[in-house]
């Protein structure tokens, strides 16, 4: 048996895999996993208790800039972060007028998609 963690739409599951020979029929039986308290980055748990619109990553990449800070009013369309995937930068932009109330990420960090950049109050 080997445990492994498993981690699917930010939860994490600890799971229980048995390795079959290639004589072994496979046995169907209910597999329960239980979800764990993933350990969540200072950054992301401060931007995640802050109040706001949080703004995702839409692609997995690097973070070449982070052009504003916390307390920081924002208008709408302005440039909050520059993203790099495959090669090309991509301007993550203000969807709306607001003040920054976290910045969960700086400059040379990679990310996933779904990560949160920055949060708009």
């Amino acid at each position: 048996m080997k445990n492994l963690r498993i981690t699917v739409n930010g939860v994490a599951y600890d799971v229980q895999v048995e390795e079959l020979s290639g004589n072994e029929a496979p046995v169907s039986a209910p597999v329960a996993a239980a979800p764990v308290k993933a350990a969540v980055p200072k950054k992301a748990a401060a931007a995640a208790a802050g109040a706001g619109e949080k703004i995702a990553a839409p692609m997995p990449g690097t973070i070449v800039s982070v052009n504003v800070s916390d307390g920081q009013s924002v208008k709408k369309g302005d440039v909050l972060v520059v993203l790099e995937a495959m090669k090309m930068e991509n301007e993550i932009k203000a969807p709306k007028d607001g003040t920054i109330t976290g910045v969960s990420v700086s400059k040379g960090e990679s990310v996933d998609t779904g990560a949160t950049l920055v949060t708009i109050g």
